[in-house]
């Protein structure tokens, strides 16, 4: 079996023990660590440098900067699930659009664990932030979706509408 966990700010933690918990301790699960750095950051730097701020100056693009400060920190958030995890991983640091790679890491996978990412208040469809909902819709495997902290009680649940 393998497994595929999408490691994301603020809800690494929620997927890592949720994966923890469902596994077997013992057999021949392969687990694969996911974090995914969208580049539109480093892109905007790399862009307003060459735009306005870079005449003259080519050794001095920020975004060179940008991306070597998520390069470390998607090294770190990787390294702390793991560890988190105590199991054997394989970490895998993509770039680009988030909720695509995602998909595309999950083909061939069996499993995929993911944390919600929207509203934490209520339960519905707003609980998902666009990448999960993406991921969610999109993943050619099962997918173990939950909830990064205690899920919101049952009278939560939007009226019906009129």
């Amino acid at each position: 079996m393998i497994v595929l966990i999408w490691i994301a700010e603020g809800t690494w933690r929620s997927a890592v023990d949720a994966a923890r918990d469902q596994l077997p301790a013992e057999g021949d699960t392969e687990i694969r660590l996911l974090y995914v750095t969208d580049d539109h950051v480093a892109g905007a730097a790399h862009g307003a440098f060459a735009g306005l701020l870079g005449r003259g100056r080519p050794g001095r693009d920020p975004g060179d900067r940008v991306e070597e400060v998520a390069k470390a920190a998607a090294s770190e958030l990787l390294d702390a699930a793991a560890e988190r995890l105590d199991r054997p991983v394989t970490r895998l640091h993509r770039h680009g659009r988030v909720e695509h790679e995602v998909v595309r890491e999950a083909d061939g996978v069996d499993l995929l664990v993911a944390a919600r990412d929207g509203d934490r208040d209520r339960l519905g469809p707003h609980s998902l932030g666009p990448a999960a909902r993406f991921v969610v819709d999109h993943a050619p495997c099962a997918v173990l979706l939950v909830w990064p902290a205690a899920a919101p009680g049952i009278e939560s649940l939007p009226p019906p509408p009129p």
